[in-house]
C-alpha cells in the first residue's frame, strides 16, 4: 500500500526526542506558569487586543514566548511521532492508524462539547489550550497501544 502522505520512519525517533521533554515542559507551564525571564522578547502580534486598550491589527510588544515555543514543539514533534511510517507499514497498520485517528477525533470533540456545556470563564480558556493538543496525544496513545496489543497477540499466537 502506498503511504505517500506519511513522513519517513526516521522522523518518529526525532519526534519522540522532542515530544517527551516538550510535553513535560507543557505540564510545568500549565501547573506553575513556567516562564523563564530570558524568553521575554519583543514580538509582532497580529490582531492584538488587550483588555484595557486595543493595540490594533499589527503591534509589537513584549511577551514571554515560553508557551509559544512549548506549543510549537509539542505540535511539530507530535506530528512527527503520529504521522511517521512504521518500520513495516502495511494495510493492517494503516487500518489501526485510521481507527486511532477516528477515536482521537471523537474523544477530542467529546471533551470540547463537555467543556462548552459545563466549563466557563478562564477555566474554559485553559481547557481550550489543552484541547489543541489532545487530538494528537489521544491518537499517539491509542495508535501505540493498538500496535502493542496486536504485536503481543501475534507473539502469543506463536
Amino acid at each position: 500500500m502506498k503511504t505517500n502522505y506519511l513522513l519517513p520512519y526516521s522522523f518518529k525517533k526525532i519526534g519522540w526526542l522532542i515530544f517527551i521533554p516538550s510535553f513535560i515542559l507543557g505540564i510545568l507551564w500549565l501547573i506553575f506558569d513556567f516562564e523563564p525571564a530570558f524568553l521575554d522578547v519583543n514580538v509582532i502580534g497580529l490582531f492584538s487586543h488587550d483588555f484595557m486598550k486595543t493595540r490594533g491589527f499589527i503591534a509589537i510588544f513584549e511577551n514571554n514566548i515560553a508557551n509559544e515555543l512549548i506549543g510549537v514543539f509539542i505540535i511539530v514533534s507530535g506530528i512527527f511521532v503520529a504521522f511517521a511510517k512504521e518500520k513495516n507499514e502495511d494495510e493492517f497498520i494503516s487500518k489501526i492508524r485510521l481507527e486511532s485517528l477516528l477515536r482521537a477525533t471523537y474523544l477530542n470533540y467529546g471533551i470540547l462539547v463537555f467543556a462548552l456545556i459545563f466549563i466557563y470563564d478562564k477555566s474554559f480558556f485553559t481547557v481550550m489550550i489543552v484541547n489543541m493538543f489532545t487530538v494528537l496525544l489521544f491518537f499517539i496513545l491509542h495508535f501505540n497501544w493498538a500496535l502493542y496489543k496486536s504485536k503481543k497477540a501475534i507473539s502469543d499466537a506463536k
